[in-house]
């Protein structure tokens, strides 16, 4: 039987692994046992931001060490998976996800505990992202990570995090220069295409859509398909999708829980209230200091509104022209969140294609039990 046990760790910038390190020393964690870090840094969150890949760099060298492996190897076996963007008060920090395998075949209450499990697809040909192909991947990878958790029910799946790739001006030249045609010739939208897709994969997996609903074209058009619990990040330093699914299982000995809701747009507090209340907080209006030190993080999406309204009332995020509206959308979302947990380093990444209602976005807590 699985125990999952996870871990938040303050950041002091994209390569800082001195929190995870004392973590390993003092033997909290067992570096063989770590099968996800989930990282929030401080880069642009866009096409360019390297802190991604200078953070995915560091951590992969640092568990090479530890594991008396090579970084590409660690990349092989544990699901690194960095958002960049940590604008407004969002602490910069890396969730990492620890599995041991411990004795029985179900836990002592019998009731259902966090469960967690990965997979990798195979690398993306430039065509292929923002397509079918990398759906259909997608979904088949999702079922394994689910196998991977022992969860057998959709509906006990909270979070799926995945990172997924991007196309460069290279890539795009790379697959004309075969005679192939790529979704968008643009790079910055090419990261809601992988998203979107991406997304899409996940609601497959689980029964959220069927395979003759989705078709090329519908993929970041038709945004009243999604999934209630995918959340997507792209960037430059990957060429497949990493997959960390969540969620809880009667297979799992951990002593946390994790639940999630739909936001329906960036200030759904009541969502998030409900998420909190899924994985076991218990209050009425706000959540004691007592319940809130169950909190291990809060994993959220954001999104700015297609219409260019939030609540009926215009809003400037898709019209600015110097911060992009994925920017502005994380901002308030981690402000709605804080204001909540009283604690401003929880996980939100932007651009919400195909995850949750136009506007809004799946959020999900785990907390102790």
């Amino acid at each position: 039987m699985q125990k999952v046990e996870v871990f938040r760790i303050a950041t002091n910038s994209p390569d800082d692994v001195s929190g995870l390190k004392e973590l390993v020393d003092n033997k909290t964690i067992k570096a063989e046992e770590i099968i996800a870090i989930l990282g929030k840094t401080e880069g642009n969150g866009c096409v360019n931001d390297y802190t991604r890949g200078f953070s995915n760099m560091a951590l992969s060298y640092y568990l090479a060490g530890e594991l008396n492996s090579s970084p590409e190897e660690v990349q092989k076996q544990v699901a690194l998976i960095m958002s960049g963007g940590t604008e407004g008060v969002m602490s910069p920090h890396i969730t990492v996800f620890v599995k041991k395998e411990v004795e029985g075949e179900t836990n002592q209450s019998g009731e259902k505990r966090l469960a967690a499990g990965i997979a990798f697809t195979r690398d993306f040909k430039p065509e292929e992202i923002g397509r079918m192909e990398q759906v259909k991947e997608v979904a088949k990878c999702v079922t394994q990570a689910m196998k991977d958790a022992h969860i057998e029910s959709p509906a006990d799946v909270h979070f799926v995090q995945i990172k997924c790739p991007l196309l460069t001006a290279e890539r795009m030249e790379e697959a004309e220069s075969r005679g192939k045609e790529v979704a968008i010739n643009d790079t910055y939208k090419s990261m809601g295409y992988s998203r979107g897709a991406s997304a899409l994969g996940v609601a497959l997996a689980l029964g959220e859509v069927t395979e003759d609903q989705l078709n090329n074209e519908m993929i970041c058009h038709d945004y009243s398909l999604y999934s209630g619990v995918a959340s997507t990040s792209a960037g430059v330093e990957l060429l497949n999708d990493e997959i960390i699914l969540i969620g809880n299982s009667t297979n799992s000995a951990s002593d946390l829980l994790s639940g999630s809701a739909v936001m329906k747009d960036a200030v759904d507090i009541e969502a998030v209230k409900e998420a909190m209340k899924a994985a076991g907080l218990v209050f009425e209006e706000y959540p004691s200091d007592k319940e809130l030190d169950k909190l291990v993080n809060v994993l959220a999406k954001a999104e700015a509104s297609s219409t260019g309204t939030c609540r009926d009332r215009r809003t400037v995020m898709l019209e600015d022209s110097d911060i992009n509206h994925t920017r502005h959308a994380r901002a308030v979302v981690n402000a709605v969140i804080s204001t909540l947990t009283k604690d401003p380093m929880v996980y939100v990444s932007g651009g919400a294609e195909h995850q949750g209602p136009d506007g809004g976005g799946p959020v999900a807590v785990i907390a102790r039990t």
